[in-house]
């Protein structure tokens, strides 16, 4: 990578802004935040652009990707690299080729302008007092920086939706909400309860109250928005629950749960008419599309068993699969009564903690959650995956390749180290009922002169 150092810079710039930031309880204007996340992420993207080193999967699964569409081509069938999702995100890319726009420029563009659009949509998802300063931390976020302008990887945009689903389905006001339970037995008690034995049950449950119908309004929207953050990547159902929660009533919930699925069934449905897929072969991209690759080795324990070399090792993805569903059940339980944007932030940190297999652009999914709504260890935890990132970013890039994979081997088995900080990071102190919860803007512990 011929720009590390300067990069680099702007990284280290972006932390101690957004360390001071929080030690001076700054509440910059949205301009002066735009201003900063704009010309970060815009200056990395330029350089990344005209860099000699490029990622090997931008050039060669996502460029493929877009260039397959405009051969009218399936782009999970059809592209040389594969694509393993719905081809959403390969259509913009066709276009912007159609355009003329050099892939290098134009493939970070898509994911560039995504992080900049999560900017303001951090601070909403805070709320309160201090949205700017968390939407000025999420401008400053160095992960965000490597992810989106250097990698070009579409975490950015299925974030951008998934997180505006969020703010859509909070609605206006405060982010807590007195008298509105999240527990999900109690809230099958008050359904229960509200309709009764009698008859017309059916009726009852689906016919919308006095008042609703802006609410279900609201939940048809986030639905829609979570529906394409699933199009641009399939990880965002892990969001699925926390959206749900934040909606008020039984039906409302509903209606968001199908609107999440128009988006990608109508992608899905259309590609024999946009990217020249025949009927026949639908059930071979839906396969390809669900289909777990077994690659471990990047990433904490796997890393450990395999020496930090990438594996095709069934047995262990099998076993890390299923660790990440028992996983997820337990912390969903434990949290249950808690703010759904703490329960979304602690299914992520655990899915991180449990993984076999892991990308860097991974360790992007909790970071909005976790900006907008700090715990003690939120900025240890920021500061480690960043660190870690940008080693394998800018340092190992540096080398040939026998001296990338020797160095790729010990970064991988580091990773082990931040399975505890990322632990300590969820949000311990917030698995009770919001009357008696800690403050949920508490902010990030970190070392401070005494003046603060």
């Amino acid at each position: 990578m011929d720009y590390a150092i300067l990069t680099g810079l702007v990284l280290v710039s972006g932390v101690v802004l957004a360390l001071v930031a929080q030690w001076r309880g700054w509440r910059p204007s949205l301009l002066v935040v735009l201003a900063v996340g704009i010309g970060f992420r815009v200056l990395i993207m330029v350089t990344s652009a005209i860099d000699t080193w490029q990622p090997v999967d931008f050039m060669e699964s996502f460029k493929p990707a877009g260039e397959a569409i405009l051969n009218r081509e399936d782009p999970v069938l059809g592209s040389e690299g594969g694509w393993h999702f719905l081809p959403t995100i390969p259509y913009v890319y066709g276009l912007l080729l159609w355009l003329g726009i050099p892939w290098e420029i134009g493939g970070r563009l898509v994911t560039v302008v995504a992080d900049i659009a999560l900017i303001p949509l951090v601070g909403k998802l805070a709320g309160g007092s201090k949205a700017s300063l968390r939407a000025f931390q999420y401008a400053c976020n160095p992960l965000a920086m490597l992810v989106a302008a250097v990698h070009g990887q579409v975490e950015p945009v299925a974030l951008a939706f998934g997180v505006a689903a969020f703010v859509v389905a909070r609605g206006p006001g405060a982010p807590d909400r007195p008298g509105i339970t999240n527990d999900p037995v109690a809230l099958v008690r008050q359904r229960v309860s509200a309709l009764g034995l009698g008859g017309g049950v059916v009726r009852e449950a689906l016919a919308p109250r006095p008042g609703e119908r802006a609410t279900l309004r609201r939940a048809l929207l986030a639905g829609l928005l979570m529906g394409l953050a699933l199009c641009a990547k399939s990880w965002p159902i892990w969001l699925i629950p926390g959206m749900l929660l934040l909606l008020p009533t039984f039906r409302a919930r509903v209606v968001a749960f199908v609107a999440t699925g128009i988006a990608p069934v109508f992608f899905l449905v259309t590609l024999p008419v946009f990217a020249g897929t025949s009927l026949s072969q639908i059930p071979e991209v839906i396969h390809v599309i669900q289909d777990i690759r077994p690659i471990v080795g990047e990433w904490g324990y796997s890393a450990i068993m395999v020496g930090g070399d990438w594996t095709l090792s069934p047995e262990i993805a099998t076993f890390g699969t299923r660790l990440i569903y028992v996983t997820m059940l337990v912390v969903a339980f434990l949290w249950r009564r808690a703010d759904p944007v703490d329960l979304t932030t602690a299914l992520l940190l655990a899915f991180m903690v449990v993984t076999p297999r892991l990308g860097a652009q991974y360790l992007l999914w909790f970071m909005p959650f976790l900006v907008a709504r700090p715990t003690r260890f939120a900025w240890p935890a920021i500061i480690g995956v960043s660190l870690w990132a940008g080693y394998g970013y800018l340092y190992m890039t540096q080398f040939d390749t026998n001296t990338w994979w020797a160095l790729h081997s010990v970064w991988a088995q580091c990773s082990i180290v931040l399975l505890p900080i990322l632990a300590l990071a969820m949000p311990w102190g917030r698995r009770v009922p919001k009357a008696t919860a800690e403050p949920p803007d508490a902010g990030p512990r970190v070392p401070l002169p005494a003046s603060a």
